[in-house]
């Protein structure tokens, strides 16, 4: 789902670069003290278990390509304002030290897998947890990523590049991606069980460790 440069017209990657940024100040500011001395170190494992899977990629019809990306995953585990922030942290250093989607249109790829999917992947996980917290990963794995890949394909779409054929690249995006995010549904939803069977205090519906006072 990278966008290399050259695919998004100029003024759309500045448009979803803005949007990204305030998007990313939204999470930033509702974050607040979420970080404490207990979570910091899943903030950590969760972005480098990210970072792993959106470097495992292959090309798909249209320009782009296809990758597992674990927005759901993180926004599940560190909920959507700071998942938004380690997916867009693990976005930004595979651009800028690997090369792995351009400089010119990181906002849109931020956009696409930190922004949309992060949200839309909480916002489905919350719909559809009260029918099971396995069914609910999987759907926010598999909505999450679908979503923003047709972000990536109205991009593709509303640009030179691709002669503006904006049906075709939201065909292209969205049914490819619809098949494809199934796999990820599944690896967040296995995932995520492991976890919560291992370590059921990082469960999002796990009651908060009560203070020990001095």
């Amino acid at each position: 789902m990278h966008i290399p440069d050259g695919y998004v017209d100029l003024p759309l990657a500045v448009l979803f670069a803005a949007l990204s940024v305030a998007a990313l100040s939204y999470a930033a500011r509702r974050v607040g003290g979420e970080i404490s001395d207990t979570r910091a170190p899943l903030v950590g494992v969760v972005a480098a278990g990210v970072f792993a899977a959106q470097m495992l990629n292959w090309p798909i019809p249209g320009g782009t390509s296809a990758h597992f990306v674990g927005g759901a995953f993180a926004a599940i585990l560190l909920g959507p304002h700071l998942g938004a922030l380690a997916v867009a942290t693990v976005v930004a250093v595979q651009a800028l030290v690997f090369g792995d989607g351009g400089l010119v249109v990181l906002g849109a790829n931020v956009f696409n897998m930190a922004v949309v999917e992060v949200y839309v992947g909480y916002a489905v996980y919350r719909l559809v947890a009260p029918y099971g917290e396995f069914r609910a990963a999987f759907a926010a794995g598999w909505l999450g990523i679908t979503a923003g890949a047709l972000t990536a394909g109205l991009q593709l779409g509303l640009s030179s590049a691709f002669q503006y054929e904006l049906l075709t690249t939201l065909a292209i995006m969205g049914v490819g991606h619809l098949v494809l995010g199934l796999v990820e549904g599944a690896i967040t939803a296995v995932v995520y069980r492991y976890l919560a069977q291992a370590r059921p205090d990082l469960r999002p519906t796990a009651a908060p460790e009560p203070e020990v006072s001095a």
